[in-house]
């Protein structure tokens, strides 16, 4: 049975044109070699090496066995080491859920980050509501998702990336726009467009929460699907919307971001959620990035 020790030995005699000089290289001693040449001649059915006092050279069969040999042991040792890079989460592909206001900022940001150190992983974004990320996690469809308010789940478990402060997007036309703070209880009486529509608790919940703490009703004249849409129809004219901080990086004409006057601010999360038992050694490290991350922007606690 031809194994790889046999083409590794061959291929060492064949460099260096002697046994001795081989079984050196190679830290065996010389009779060893010689059977193992000898048990592969026996299983070619042909000599290999033309054997002289100086030493060997190869016959028009080993030159044959020679070329094929150099290439199959590299292809080995390439197998080996994009082995072990899999295992140190250098090689493989990793599937990302995202979500709205988080892919103008945040999630490219941390991406691009563990894409420079990473280069060799395959990233595929899918964008996901929350509860399409969190179905997708449990039947391993994804190996992470980017979202916000994760409700709490036995067999997921989520990490703050950052931490962001509400601003308000409105048309320069309106009457606020003027104004370089703007209060909650400005808000009262504005027609809001609130987004997203799906996936409960989520942002629309959050901000429609916020304006009762500030004891006022929202007057809301359309709820959409995604932060782009709500922006969109505000730049039209439409209304008033109060965002993600990341939002305002999505340009519009005649769009107007002030940021909201509280003392504390109030702050939402863009989390990362992941599964509980995932082993994967790519997720290891993307979650190590995550929190080098973390660390540069200065973010703390969680949700």
């Amino acid at each position: 049975m031809l194994e790889l020790r046999h083409l590794k030995y061959f291929a060492a005699v064949a460099r260096e044109g002697n046994i001795g000089r081989a079984a050196l290289g190679l830290n065996i001693s010389q009779p060893p070699l010689t059977r193992q040449i000898q048990q592969l001649e026996e299983f070619i059915g042909a000599p290999l090496f033309i054997r002289s006092v100086k030493g060997v050279e190869l016959t028009a069969a080993g030159a044959a066995l020679y070329a094929d040999a150099q290439s199959i042991l590299t292809l080995a040792e390439l197998a080996v080491e994009r082995t072990r890079r899999a295992a140190r989460g250098q090689l493989g592909r990793l599937d990302v859920g995202i979500f709205g206001t988080g892919v103008f900022d945040v999630v490219p940001r941390v991406l691009r980050k563990f894409r420079n150190e990473f280069p060799d992983v395959e990233i595929s974004l899918h964008t996901m509501t929350k509860d399409e990320q969190l179905e997708a996690l449990r039947q391993r469809r994804i190996d992470i998702g980017f979202n916000r308010l994760i409700p709490k789940n036995p067999d997921i478990k989520s990490r703050v990336v950052m931490w962001e402060r509400l601003m308000v997007g409105l048309h320069s036309s309106n009457m606020l726009a003027s104004r370089e703070v703007i209060s909650f209880s400005d808000l009262a009486g504005q027609p809001l467009v609130l987004f997203p529509s799906r996936g409960h608790p989520n942002f629309s919940d959050f901000v429609a929460h916020k304006c009762r703490e500030y004891g006022f009703i929202p007057q809301v004249v359309q709820e959409v699907g995604d932060a782009v849409t709500g922006v969109a129809l505000v730049a039209s004219g439409f209304g008033v919307c109060i965002i993600p901080e990341s939002a305002t990086h999505f340009k519009a004409s005649g769009m107007v971001y002030l940021p909201l006057k509280e003392s504390p601010p109030t702050m939402l999360d863009v989390s990362c959620l992941y599964r509980q038992d995932d082993p994967s050694p790519i997720l290891r490290e993307l979650l190590r990035v995550i929190e080098e991350f973390r660390a540069e922007a200065g973010v703390e606690g969680d949700a």
